[in-house]
């Protein structure tokens, strides 16, 4: 196994990491984002306020995009470990 090969592994799976990453967390940084700026706009600091529609947002994108995350991280332990005898030998 050559260091490019790892290399090309290790870049496959880190992209793997930061799609899930933006997937799951992006929105829930845009809508705590929006809400805070209406804290911010009508001075309502209660900080159970942005808890709720962040935890719902983030839900809602793991239940509509959780199949194709699946998809895509089956897809790649698939092919390492269809590949495997090339990698070993």
């Amino acid at each position: 196994m050559t260091p490019e090969v790892v290399m090309d592994i290790f870049a496959d799976a880190l992209y793997l990491v930061i799609l899930m990453l933006v997937v799951i967390v992006g929105p829930g940084l845009l809508v705590g984002l929006v809400v805070s700026m209406f804290q911010a706009a009508t001075q309502i600091n209660e900080q159970t306020l942005s808890f709720l529609p962040r935890l719902l947002v983030t839900l809602a994108s793991v239940m509509i995009a959780g199949p194709w995350l699946l998809r895509e991280f089956m897809d790649l332990f698939t092919r390492l470990y269809t590949n495997v005898p090339n990698l070993i030998g």
